[in-house]
């Protein structure tokens, strides 16, 4: 999908549905059924992530047989997508769709939850928040803003990003203006790059008029359709910030436990079958879009150097080590609970996933 017709027939419907928007000062409720407002951090029919959004509500309402219907608004009809966790808090929505490291001001430990510089992939994570304590530590963060998070979404590994001039070392990454967000925003901060964050939909035109040098969001699937290919050629894979990014949905806690039980756990369920289908949804069209990249637009895949992947490992330790031993109360226990729960899951992904992915590399091919 070229950008320019993504984008217009996102604001075509973004404009009758913000239109409606207008009309829903408070949540429906008739004949017993419910209705509940999800604002989100993406386009509206963004590829994986706000097709993901959408899906998810739809999976609510069709199996709730319409008890509680989820009714979407993609970033900007009813907030901005930076201010989607704040919609729900102040109660203007029952529900935002987003990524919890958006919001690392509100606290650091949220960060975690979505991706660690060289830390858990898409398994682990899923692993560290429902067997491993994850969520209840979670939950008393959220519990600060009145509010409740499920993972509901899964990139896997991303890419690294967009890039107007080749890479050579960490020298040229001096004074570098990047849209990258999270812990590895200030990974990169460390390298010397200047960090910001921009919302999907905000990253193209900061790279067409000069303000950012460069960009990494997802992956092919979502980077194609934002047409950042038109101005920077060189994509680095794999991200080193971004192993395993998990989006999240988020309730209002109080709303979420007046519903009768079954819907309570219809949400909780939904999330967790959303979060492996967007998953095989991004492995799925990655690779294709990836392809599209590079025959039909001219895009050079590349690797990071040396250099930069060692020291973005080092300064991944710092940072982590730092949260851990210097955070705040919550923030250390969510630190502390990770780095324990990586421990013990990176044991199976290094000491099997990994090599067996090596020696299909090297020994299987079929033609």
């Amino acid at each position: 999908m070229k950008r320019r017709d993504f984008f217009k027939k996102a604001g075509a419907a973004t404009a009758g549905v913000a239109a409606a928007a207008t009309t829903l000062a408070t949540p429906a409720i008739a004949q017993g059924n419910i209705t509940w407002r999800m604002v989100t951090t993406w386009p509206k029919n963004f590829p994986g992530l706000g097709v993901g959004a959408q899906r998810l509500a739809d999976r609510i309402t069709a199996a709730s047989g319409g008890r509680l219907s989820i009714q979407v608004f993609a970033a900007g009809e009813m907030v901005p997508g930076l201010q989607a966790l704040d919609a729900v808090i102040d109660g203007s929505a029952e529900m935002s769709h987003g990524a919890a490291y958006y919001w690392q001001n509100k606290s650091q430990g949220l960060s975690f939850f979505t991706g660690v510089p060289y830390g858990m992939t898409n398994r682990e994570l899923a692993a560290w928040v429902r067997h491993m304590g994850g969520q209840e530590i979670w939950d008393d963060i959220y519990d600060q803003f009145g509010v409740q998070g499920f993972l509901s979404g899964d990139t896997g590994t991303q890419a690294g990003g967009w890039f107007r001039n080749e890479l050579t070392g960490v020298a040229d990454v001096q004074g570098l203006r990047f849209r990258t967000p999270g812990l590895g925003g200030q990974v990169w901060e460390k390298l010397g790059a200047s960090v910001t964050n921009l919302a999907a939909g905000d990253i193209f035109a900061a790279l067409q008029n000069g303000t950012l040098d460069a960009a990494e969001f997802v992956g092919p699937y979502n980077d194609l359709a934002l047409g950042f290919y038109q101005i920077a050629k060189n994509y680095y894979f794999p991200s080193f910030i971004e192993p395993g990014l998990a989006t999240e949905l988020v309730v209002d806690k109080a709303k979420y436990q007046e519903l009768p039980q079954d819907l309570q756990e219809l949400v909780r369920y939904v999330c967790q079958a959303e979060y492996d289908e967007v998953a095989s949804d991004f492995a799925a069209n990655d690779p294709r879009a990836l392809q599209t990249l590079v025959n039909d637009h001219g895009v050079t895949v590349r690797q990071f150097p040396e250099e930069i992947m060692e020291a973005g490992a080092v300064a991944a330790k710092e940072i982590l080590t730092n949260i851990r031993d210097n955070g705040d109360e919550l923030t250390k226990r969510v630190a502390e609970s990770y780095v324990e729960a990586f421990k013990i899951v990176r044991q199976k992904t290094d000491g099997t996933d990994s090599l067996f992915l090596r020696a299909r590399e090297q020994y299987f091919t079929l033609d």
